[in-house]
């Protein structure tokens, strides 16, 4: 099905964002476990994991529609150089993320693509519970302070 180049063009750029997703977060999924923060390197590792799902999700809707992935655009990575960086880079990456979805769901909208959007509305959710499980990690770093809240990060 030859679908509108400019969804294609969108969601190849939604797919560039999730590449990048992917390599921040497993670099901060190392980073964790090097550190010996179990519990924050899993989680990380899932959400990469998550993002790897939302990339091939991507791939195979732009194949649907005759379109051409483009995998090798990655944004700029943002490492965070301890755990309370990391959050916060990676709550701002979410943050971005939501933008970007609500505004490609709103042109498959107008653009009567409703594969697309429903596409689009799914990735959208689970962005959503990134940015909220971040969003507790910040809030948990500035009620505990940031050791108490790492003691609770060692299995």
């Amino acid at each position: 099905m030859k679908g509108n180049p400019k969804i294609i063009e969108t969601l190849n750029d939604l797919l560039s964002d999730e590449l990048t997703a992917i390599n921040q977060y497993m670099v901060h999924a190392e980073m964790c476990a090097n550190w010996r923060y179990d519990k924050l390197a899993e989680t990380a590792e899932k959400r990469a994991i998550e993002e790897m799902k939302h990339a091939e999700s991507l791939i195979g809707r732009i194949l649907f529609l005759e379109g051409i992935p483009i995998v090798s655009n990655l944004k700029k990575i943002h490492i965070g150089a301890d755990v309370e960086s990391q959050h916060r880079n990676d709550l701002a990456s979410e943050t971005e993320a939501i933008q970007a979805y609500n505004a490609a769901i709103k042109q498959a909208v107008e653009a009567g693509d409703n594969g697309s959007r429903e596409l689009l509305e799914s990735i959208l959710k689970d962005e959503e519970e990134h940015l909220d499980w971040l969003e507790a990690q910040i809030e948990q770093i500035n009620t505990l302070g940031i050791k108490m809240y790492l003691v609770e990060q060692i299995s």
